[in-house]
């Protein structure tokens, strides 16, 4: 009996080890996603040849690669990020005379450091403020030099 309760024991050590080893060598595997956005892909991009499933989550990527689909597969891509700079703000107050079309969806479809940002009735491309914002506890903002 006193055999019995020291295999068991050990059983259960052997197990426990097992399982803590593999649950950090693997943790990676298991990160379904990662931070951030995968990026736009444009039907002139040349991954849309790539029809192979090169990852299935974010936690097969590198890094803070994303798995993305490229257009026909999925594969590891940097994540998109927004360009620097804030957008033109929409003063509710004045009438809106914006166009009303989706003209971008994020800043990537914008050329140079324009940013995508609404007009009041749809998105457009726009050059950003180099200046400094102002944001009051009563919700207002001010903007301080252009």
């Amino acid at each position: 009996e006193m055999m019995t309760a020291r295999v068991c024991c050990s059983l259960i050590a052997v197990l426990l080890c097992l399982f803590v080893y593999l649950s950090t060598t693997d943790a990676k595997e298991y990160v379904t996603e990662k931070p951030g956005v995968c990026p736009k892909i444009y039907p002139e991009d040349d991954m849309l040849e790539d029809c192979a499933e090169l990852c299935s989550q974010d936690g097969q990527c590198p890094d803070d690669e994303k798995c993305c689909s490229n257009g026909c597969g999925q594969r590891c891509m940097p994540p998109y990020k927004a360009k620097p700079g804030m957008c033109p703000r929409n003063n509710v107050k004045e009438p809106v005379f914006g166009v009303c079309a989706e003209l971008c969806s994020r800043d990537s479809d914008c050329p140079n450091d324009q940013k995508c940002c609404s007009n009041g009735c749809g998105h457009q491309c726009m050059p950003p403020y180099k200046g400094i914002y102002i944001i009051l506890m009563c919700g207002s903002i001010y903007f301080l030099m252009q």
